[in-house]
């Protein structure tokens, strides 16, 4: 038995309201943006609002997971071992994400920022626990979810790091870190870039 199709109306209208969302964020803060600015830009009632999402907080953390950070994901999703390329591909979609998230939203993004880094890192620490769990299943389920705690925070980290101080593009950046990260702290050999 599958499950219950959805009405693609109650699709189109969630995609309305989150676009509205988002096109408002274009020109105002977070702060000041109300249920009643949100619905009046999707042309949607309160009472439609309040059916799809509880508040405007949670409108933000939906925009963020199932709209903006599903490309991200998908971009990531493929790969299913931790590698050098997985590494790079992953810091690469993820400084490219908050580069397009700060000029959509650049008003608000700085109101963001703790709502988008806290779903950056659980969505890269299940990413990264899920490849860690395919090759090490007989490993501690405790080991593997720390290493992946503190591989999503070190990659979260280092894309602020990139975008705040560093002079170098993103892929120069993370390749300075692949022989430390892939080799241990004693990497016999510099990356070539």
């Amino acid at each position: 038995m599958t499950g219950a199709k959805i009405d693609p109306r109650v699709i189109r209208t969630r995609k309305l309201i989150m676009d509205s969302f988002v096109q408002l964020s274009t020109h105002k803060e977070f702060k000041d943006i109300t249920i009643k600015d949100i619905t009046s830009e999707a042309t949607v009632n309160r009472a439609t609002f309040y059916y799809h999402f509880t508040d405007k907080y949670d409108l933000l953390e939906k925009v963020l997971t199932e709209d903006l950070m599903t490309n991200v994901i998908s971009e990531i999703s493929g790969h299913d071992q931790l590698n050098e390329a997985t590494a790079i591909n992953i810091f690469l979609s993820l400084t490219q994400f908050q580069k397009s998230l700060q000029s959509q939203c650049r008003r608000s993004f700085e109101a963001f920022t703790t709502t988008i880094e806290a779903i950056i890192k659980k969505e890269l620490e299940n990413l990264f626990y899920k490849m860690l769990l395919q090759h090490h299943a007989k490993e501690s389920d405790e080991s593997l979810r720390v290493t992946a705690v503190i591989l999503s925070w070190g990659i979260y980290g280092a894309s602020i790091d990139w975008q705040n101080n560093s002079k170098v593009s993103a892929e120069e950046y993370i390749k300075l870190a692949i022989p430390y990260m892939m080799h241990g702290m004693e990497a016999p050999f510099v990356y070539k870039i």
